[in-house]
Parts: structure tokens; C-alpha cells; sequence
């Protein structure tokens, strides 16, 4: 509970306000973790430093404060140059060392500099005149100042007039920080250099290689229609983007490159053909030109049609087992049905992903981690060391089997063992994320012992073919997908050395079909992924899955966005 708020003053400070609501917080029965949380948090140092901070910067600015001099840094030179020449106290000597100390220096240059504006762009005098065939027009001279950067603007020409019209403005940009250029306006000179005749392309290429200051004269829209606030929609990148290869593109230099399975963060929408979007985790604050799905849709459409282009698209139906074993093969199965060539009016093409953060909380589910596996990655291996590191935290999804118990099995550990029509009945309600027959015997993997693991609030490791993610999923389990595939390079069979059971049947054709099954699995199911595990030896993936596991648990993940909605 908060009890009654003594009385302050309009001078009290923030920190001391924050100290006096810290001293009134009493956890009671039925809130008792929110406040523990909130005391924690305003008992926090920083929090009260930064309190103090914004003091200080409130009463910088109410005193409005101006430079007396223009020239302390030349004032210290003198003052540190007088007191060399004699002899010193202990306060001079102290006071010349700290006169030259580059931190002191560098703030004395900073004050000068500011002292004397000399950060203000050197611009030219504006025109005394216009052109003849500008005069009864509202014409509107703009400067900008521009580095390196693209000017964050995008032209076209109209069809009907031949004018060249600002067709975009890219968030953040330096046309879009001025708030000078909009959608709409026509352009007529750039640097005083008419470009009413020349190519949207040329302009562009003027517009990029000009530096410092651009003097841009400007018909202005009659309507401004770029007033739209910036969204915040994440998406992630399903398919590799260059923005240089794609011919489709307005402006190439104003396209952002991005690489699946990057977070982007969709800006604008208002051009159904072309998004602006930014870079999750970027510093450049400039939003750039992607495809939007519709239209990555509908081209990626036109190619499959055409036969050109294999199209990136979504599993429809289960696939060929992509991991076995050397020595024997199992056929493993997800659900009925046969493998077939996607029709492209039906097609789920792999573009873009909504996602959204999730950040895990305590007394919540842990988040399912589902394993799985390339050609010669041993991952039920991996699983198994994990749990036996920390059996109390981590649990294994217990199969199911019709084959007959072994002397030393125990019900409900190795196996569920049940018999053949239990199994087939289960298969016909469901119950099975996967399974499949191996020597005439019946195995998969539960939904139910799936929950059992989850229920004792444990995390639930998971060693499943790539299909059964598609039943998993879901904002019940929210998957979290490690990839594991062994290194595949030079001195690739130091992992199979003397000590590995595997190093007598190994042979260069199966170390090829080890690479293919890797890439094959990255190229059908890497959307899915959160993390790939690239396995040189038991003990350092060992080593790297339980740090993974940890962070897991402990730090905001992006996920779809449908498992966060409520």
C-alpha cells in the first residue's frame, strides 16, 4: 500500500520526491510484488543521479546562461604558461595539471566553439531575382545541409505535366529532419542548375554526389500528405534483399539490404508498392525503401509462373527425413499425406513475418525449446547432456512405443510403453506431434508429455523432425528453434576422431551428404529458426547450448506477434 504523500513545495527537487514516495511504499498482501518491484526500482542509484541531472539541466535553462568570453581556451594556455614560469603552492601545481588535461582542453574547445557559433553551415546568399517564368508562382527557395548521407527523398515524373515531383520522403532522412520538402512539391533547380529536361535517374545522381549545401527551388504541394505519424510494426525478413539487384526498385540508394531473419521496423505503409522501414538494432535513424509484401507477393508470383525464379515458400505438406542415422535409417512421419509441388494460386510464400517482443516472467511457462537436427548432428545426445548437467531445471519429453520393454527400462522414463492399437488411436486423435515405424515397431513424440514437462515448470527440451514445427508453433508452446548442424570445412573430421563411435563408417561421400543435408534444412525450414548451433565437438556445443538456454529464460525475444496478443 501508499500511505498519504507529505506535504512538498514547489521547490522540491525530484530526487528528493523520489526518495520521499520510495519511504512510503509498504508491501502489503495482495500487491506486495508490484511494490517490492516499484521500491527496487526508485531505490536505484542511477535513477536518483539522473534525477539530480535533470535538476541541474532545469536550472541551466531557467537561468538562460551565456558565454562571457569567446576565448577560454587561449585564457588557460596564458594562465598554465605564467604558472611555469615560478615557483608553485600545492593548489597551482594542482590547477596547472588540470589545465592540461585533455578532458579540460576539450571542454574549453567546445565552449569556444559554441561561444562563437562557429558549428552554424556556411550558406549562400539567397537570389535577388527568380526567373522570369516563376513570377506568378508560389516558389519556395530551400537549403539544406548534407554530408554523406543520401538526401532521403525519392522523384518521379508526372505523366501528364513532365514535371518532376517529390514522390517520397524517407523517415529521418535529411529532407524529412528539415521539414522543408514534402510529397507533392515540385522540383525546378537544384544548385542553380535547371532540371526540368533531365532524367528522374540524372537528378537523383546529382542530388547524391552533391555535398555541404543543396539549394533546391521548389513549386510547394497545394496539399501536404506526408503528415502520417511513424507506426511501429516489426516485421521479420523471411528472404534475403539487395537493394542493387533489383531493377524494380525507384531509387536503389534509398532501398535498405537486409538478410532473413532481420527485425524491421515498418515505418510507413502509405506507398502500397514500396514500405519505409529501419533496421532493428541500426544507429542510422534514416528509414529506407523495401518491397512491401503484396508486391514482393505478386512478383514472386510472376516469376514462379514464368519458370524463371524458384520462389521461397513455406512447407505445405511433410518432406523426406533430412537427418538419419549412418548405420541405419528410421522413417519418421509428422501426419498423412504426400509430398507435393506447390500450386502457385495456393502458394504461402515466405516474405515478411509481424513479430512483436516477448519478455519472459517469473511463474510463467518456460518456453518450449525444440531441437533439431542436420545429417550427422547427434542432437538426442546434446539433449541428454544438457539435462543430466541440471535434471531439477531441464525435462525431456518421453516418448511413446509399441515395442516391448527391455529389462532395464522403466515405464515412463526411456518410454511410454503401449500397445500397437493404443498407438493408432492416438495417431487418429492427434495426440502426436511426429512418429514413425522403425523395425516394425511404432515411436513418437506426445503433445501430453509435452505439458507434463512444462506443468512441473521445467524447461522442455524437444528433438523433433523440421515438419512437427509446424504443430508447435503456437502461442501455447512458443517455440524457441535451435538448429544444430556439425562443422563441415577443412579438418572437418577432428570431431569424429578415435573417440567417436561414428569414426570407422565415416567416409568423404557421407561428410558430403552431411553439407547437403545442412544446407537443404537451412533453405526449406532456417525461417523457423531463433539460433543456429554450429557443432565443432560435444563439450563446446555442450558449453554454448546451456548459454543459449539461459538467455532464453532471461532476456526479451522477438516473436510472432499473434503469440503476445491477448
Amino acid at each position: 500500500m501508499i500511505e498519504a504523500m507529505p506535504i512538498v513545495s514547489a521547490s522540491t527537487g525530484l530526487h528528493e520526491i523520489l526518495a520521499l514516495l520510495t519511504s512510503q511504499l509498504h508491501p502489503d498482501a495482495n500487491h506486495k510484488e508490484d511494490l517490492v518491484f516499484l521500491k527496487d526500482v526508485f531505490s536505484e542509484k542511477s535513477i536518483g543521479y539522473l534525477m539530480k541531472i535533470h535538476e541541474k539541466l532545469k536550472q541551466y535553462e531557467k537561468h538562460s546562461p551565456t558565454p562571457v568570453l569567446h576565448s577560454a581556451s587561449c585564457l588557460a594556455e596564458d594562465l598554465a604558461e605564467e604558472l611555469q614560469n615560478g615557483p608553485l603552492e600545492d593548489d597551482e601545481q594542482e590547477l596547472l595539471l588540470l589545465l592540461s588535461t585533455p578532458h579540460l582542453k576539450a571542454v574549453l574547445s567546445a565552449h569556444d566553439t559554441v561561444a562563437q557559433k562557429k558549428f552554424d553551415p556556411v550558406l549562400p546568399p539567397l537570389p535577388d531575382d527568380l526567373d522570369d517564368d516563376l513570377e506568378e508562382e508560389s516558389v519556395k527557395i530551400v537549403r539544406l545541409v548534407k554530408n554523406k548521407e543520401p538526401l532521403g527523398a525519392t522523384i518521379r515524373r508526372d505523366e501528364a505535366t513532365g514535371a518532376v515531383i517529390v514522390a517520397r520522403i524517407m523517415r529521418g532522412g535529411a529532407a524529412d529532419r528539415s521539414g522543408l520538402v514534402h510529397v507533392g512539391d515540385e522540383l525546378r533547380e537544384v544548385n542553380g542548375n535547371l532540371i526540368t529536361h533531365k532524367r528522374p535517374d540524372e537528378i537523383s545522381q546529382i542530388l547524391s554526389q552533391s555535398q555541404g549545401s543543396i539549394t533546391l527551388k521548389i513549386i510547394p504541394a497545394v496539399a501536404d500528405d506526408d503528415k502520417m505519424k511513424e507506426s511501429k510494426v516489426y516485421i521479420r525478413a523471411l528472404f534475403d534483399y539487395t537493394p542493387f539487384e533489383d531493377k524494380a526498385t525507384p531509387c536503389q540508394e534509398a532501398g535498405l539490404p537486409f538478410k532473413r531473419g532481420d527485425i524491421l521496423q515498418v515505418v510507413s505503409q502509405e506507398d502500397p508498392t514500396w514500405w519505409q522501414a529501419k533496421r532493428v538494432g541500426d544507429c542510422n535513424l534514416r528509414a529506407a525503401l523495401v518491397p512491401s509484401a503484396q508486391f514482393q507477393e505478386r512478383r514472386l508470383r510472376y516469376r514462379m509462373k514464368m519458370g524463371s525464379v524458384s520462389a521461397p515458400i513455406s512447407p505445405k505438406a511433410p518432406t523426406s527425413s533430412l537427418r538419419r542415422s549412418f548405420r541405419h535409417r528410421k522413417d519418421r512421419q509428422g501426419s498423412p499425406g504426400e509430398a507435393h509441388t506447390p500450386d502457385a494460386n495456393h502458394t504461402e510464400f515466405l516474405i515478411y513475418e509481424e513479430v512483436a517482443q516477448y519478455f519472459p516472467r517469473p511463474g510463467e511457462r518456460p518456453r518450449l525449446i525444440t531441437l533439431i537436427g542436420s545429417l550427422g548432428a547427434r542432437i538426442a545426445e546434446l539433449k541428454q547432456n544438457v539435462i543430466a548437467e541440471n535434471p531439477r531445471r531441464y525435462g525431456l519429453a518421453v516418448p511413446h512405443t509399441t515395442r516391448a520393454r527391455k529389462s532395464h527400462e522403466r515405464e515412463g522414463v526411456e518410454y511410454h510403453f503401449i500397445s500397437k492399437a493404443a498407438f493408432e488411436a492416438d495417431i487418429q486423435n492427434g495426440k502426436f506431434i511426429e512418429y514413425g515405424e522403425y523395425k516394425e515397431n511404432l515411436y513418437g513424440t506426445s503433445l501430453d508429455s509435452i505439458h507434463r514437462v512444462l506443468d512441473q515448470n521445467k524447461v522442455c527440451l524437444v528433438d523433433v523432425q523440421p515438419e512437427a514445427l509446424k504443430t508447435l508453433r503456437t502461442a501455447e508452446f512458443k517455440p524457441y528453434v535451435i538448429f544444430v548442424r556439425p562443422r563441415i570445412g577443412d579438418g572437418q573430421r577432428k570431431q569424429f576422431g578415435s573417440s567417436s563411435s561414428l569414426s570407422v563408417g565415416v567416409t568423404d561421400d557421407d561428410l558430403q551428404e552431411m553439407k547437403q543435408s545442412a544446407e537443404q534444412m537451412d533453405e526449406c525450414y532456417g525461417h523457423w529458426v531463433d539460433y543456429v548451433l554450429v557443432k565443432e565437438d560435444p563439450a563446446s556445443a555442450l558449453a554454448e547450448l546451456q548459454v543459449v538456454l539461459e538467455k532464453v529464460q532471461m532476456e526479451p525475444q522477438w516473436v510472432p506477434a499473434s503469440w503476445v496478443r491477448r
